[in-house]
C-alpha cells in the first residue's frame, strides 16, 4: 500500500479518471493521501496578448473547483493545479511532494503515439516511483 498516491487528471473524455481515482483509493494505505493533479500547459507568449486579462487566473480557479468536487468522493484527497509540461511536471511534482505511486489514465495508443508519445508513456518510462496505468 502507498502513503501518497498522485492521480493526474486531464478532464479528457478518452481517459478514465474515475477508474484511476478508484484504483488510487484501493492502493492507498490507511492514513495515506491522494493528490488529484492537473497540469495547465503554457500558452505561447504571442497568444496571451489575445486573451482577456484574468483568463489564466479564472482558468486556475475553475479547474481547482472541479478538482475539489472530485476530491470530495475520495478519502483524504486534495486537488492541485500546476503549470508546466504535463509529463515532466507530473514527475517533478510527484518527486518534490513525496509520492510513492502515480495512478494515471491512458487512452488506447494510436499511430500518433508512435511519433509523438503520450503523457502516460513518458511518466511510466521516467518515474522513480510505482506507476499504475488505467486503460
Amino acid at each position: 500500500m502507498y502513503n501518497h498516491v498522485v492521480v493526474p487528471v486531464s478532464f479528457d473524455e478518452d481517459r478514465d479518471a474515475a477508474g484511476a481515482m478508484e484504483i488510487a483509493g484501493a492502493v492507498m494505505a490507511e492514513g495515506g493521501r491522494i493528490s488529484l493533479l492537473h497540469v495547465i500547459e503554457q500558452i505561447p507568449a504571442y497568444a496571451t496578448s489575445y486573451l482577456p486579462a484574468h483568463y489564466m487566473d479564472d482558468r486556475h480557479e475553475a479547474i481547482q473547483a472541479e478538482l475539489d468536487k472530485l476530491a470530495k468522493d475520495l478519502p483524504n484527497a486534495t486537488g492541485v493545479v500546476v503549470d508546466g509540461h504535463s509529463g515532466r511536471t507530473i514527475l517533478d511534482w510527484s518527486s518534490d511532494n513525496g509520492a510513492d505511486c502515480i495512478v494515471i489514465a491512458s487512452h488506447r495508443p494510436g499511430m500518433q503515439d508512435l511519433l509523438l508519445g503520450s503523457t502516460a508513456h513518458y511518466v511510466v518510462r521516467h518515474a522513480k516511483c510505482a506507476v499504475h496505468v488505467v486503460r
